[in-house]
């Protein structure tokens, strides 16, 4: 095919997923099946278009989930994240060991494989999907902590998952020792903990004080740091998908010139490696194997979704204090994606017995059980009571950074129901280093007066002093909850990881009180 014709085709398969996604977005899916059916599609089946290479596939697929995993990190808010990290990290080692060995008994004893081909089934199907994820739940008006876990496990998963596939897919393949798997491991995910963290402060720390000439630049930058991470731990044997998401996390959440251009650039490239992803593996799958794994992909599927995940949230849960309907909503939310299919294709690459069989197993379990919970999440979400309908969200607030004065360039949208409607400008009381300097109602802009009245659906443009962005964040969110007197009703607008931390300092603090007066009591 001659170049033109690639590159107006490519154009033409990029722009009708670009409008896919839309379509997706209202029907609550992700839209990696809809770039799943694209693939089908254009490949032999369809139009003719030959792809049968696995290895080549995966890696293609794992460059792809770097930039996945990237862009997740970059984008992800650490504040928002970090009171349910320590429950993800249980989710991602602890619940994956619990999900693999029940998919895997299921597997061995109702479709009759190989304890080899059964524990890769359940290692390829145990770790939920970034992308996924984060194209659903963004959606939903979850509680921060609750969202914050299912990210963060999202983003921590794939790193001893992988481990676990290379080593049952090894061409020289033995049982393994489990004390020498349990060491590999521990020794992979924390070089690649100690990669990220120390390249993403090396990098954090280099570009707050080099000047770029170009404010392009600094996107490529920060992404290029991020893969380089990989590609160093790599080569010291560590986790590279861990370090890549720890990286991208740190330097996401830095202090840098440009930073919503950075985050805007990683979700452009972060949309088009899974574009690219998605239709490259439903290229790779062969419609006519598709048909002979439906029962045995249903019997897995209701095995992970039904058994095993309730399963390994339950047990990797213990001694955190989540509510029992959250670990409802957890279990039905781990929403499998492009990782399990590019899982597949390495035992594939490695000719393991049966490997073809499996790939097409997870294929019809990624786009069934995908159908089945991207759509129902919402309505799990209320029956569970996560969330409330109608109930105002936090601010949406957007940071870019004004070197030369020192100050921070605030982008407010005001909620349906928040209070903030109807408050005029000189109530607000915001700090003196803070001021509202253009508000855009209606698509039309106008700078304010001070009786200016502020009404739902206004995008406020706040200028702070570095110094008080945080003390005026929280006096807009204390006005958002509960109105312009918040301050009487003892309303201090604290994010939500604030007030958790808040309530455990003043736990601790009353444990210690009580501790002491018991000491005092005579005997």
């Amino acid at each position: 095919m001659r170049l033109d014709a690639l590159l107006l085709l490519g154009a033409a398969v990029v722009l009708a997923s670009i409008v896919a996604v839309r379509l997706s977005h209202r029907a609550g899916l992700p839209s990696l099946l809809i770039y799943l059916a694209f693939g089908l599609l254009l490949g032999e089946s369809g139009a003719g278009i030959r792809f049968d290479d696995p290895a080549i596939a995966q890696t293609l697929g794992l460059s792809a989930l770097v930039i996945i995993l990237a862009e997740g990190g970059i984008t992800t808010n650490w504040r928002h994240v970090r009171p349910g990290v320590p429950a993800a990290l249980s989710l991602a080692t602890v619940g994956c060991a619990i999900s693999i060995l029940v998919v895997a008994g299921a597997v061995h004893i109702f479709l009759g494989s190989d304890w080899r081909l059964s524990l890769l089934a359940g290692a390829v199907l145990a770790p939920t999907d970034a992308a996924a994820v984060f194209s659903v739940l963004r959606r939903l008006p979850l509680p921060a902590r609750l969202s914050g876990v299912l990210e963060a496990e999202s983003g921590f998963n794939d790193a001893p998952v992988v481990i676990v596939v290379i080593m049952l897919s090894a061409a020289n393949y033995t049982v393994p020792n489990p004390f020498l798997l349990l060491g590999t491991m521990v020794y992979e995910l924390a070089a690649g903990a100690a990669m990220g963290l120390l390249i993403g402060w090396l990098g954090a720390y280099t570009l707050r004080r080099i000047a770029l000439p170009a404010s392009g630049l600094y996107p490529i930058a920060v992404l290029s740091l991020v893969v380089g991470a990989y590609g160093a731990t790599n080569l010291l044997h560590g986790s590279g998908f861990l370090a890549t998401y720890v990286s991208a996390l740190v330097l996401g959440n830095a202090r840098l010139p440009h930073g919503p251009a950075t985050r805007g650039f990683a979700e452009g490239i972060g949309w088009l490696a899974q574009i690219g992803l998605f239709i490259m593996l439903g290229l790779l799958a062969s419609p006519a194997d598709l048909p002979g794994q439906i029962v045995p992909g249903l019997v897995a599927g209701f095995v992970l979704i039904l058994v095993a995940r309730p399963l390994s949230v339950l047990g990797s849960t213990i001694g955190f204090r989540i509510p029992f309907r959250e670990k409802v909503f957890m279990s039905w939310a781990g929403l499998r994606g492009a990782v399990p299919i590019v899982l597949a294709t390495v035992p594939m690459t490695e000719k393991v017995p049966g490997a073809d069989r499996l790939f097409a197993l997870v294929f019809v379990v990624v786009v069934v059980f995908t159908l089945l919970q991207g759509p129902t999440l919402p309505l799990v979400a209320r029956w569970c009571k996560v969330t409330v309908d109608g109930e105002a969200r936090e601010l949406d607030v957007e940071a870019a950074p004004l070197e030369a004065l020192h100050a921070d360039l605030l982008e407010v949208r005001i909620p349906a129901n928040s209070r903030l409607s109807g408050v005029e400008l000189f109530e607000l009381r915001l700090p003196p280093k803070a001021s509202i300097t253009l508000i855009v109602r209606n698509d039309r802009s106008f700078v304010p007066e001070s009786t200016t009245t502020l009404r739902a659906g206004d995008t406020l443009l706040v200028v702070a002093a570095t110094e008080v962005r945080d003390a005026a964040e929280r006096r807009l969110r204390a006005v958002s909850r509960r109105g312009k007197l918040a301050g009487w009703f003892g309303e201090q607008g604290l994010s939500e990881s604030e007030m958790q931390e808040s309530a455990g300092r003043k736990r601790t603090l009353r444990i210690s009180s009580l501790r002491r007066s018991a000491g005092s009591k005579p005997r």
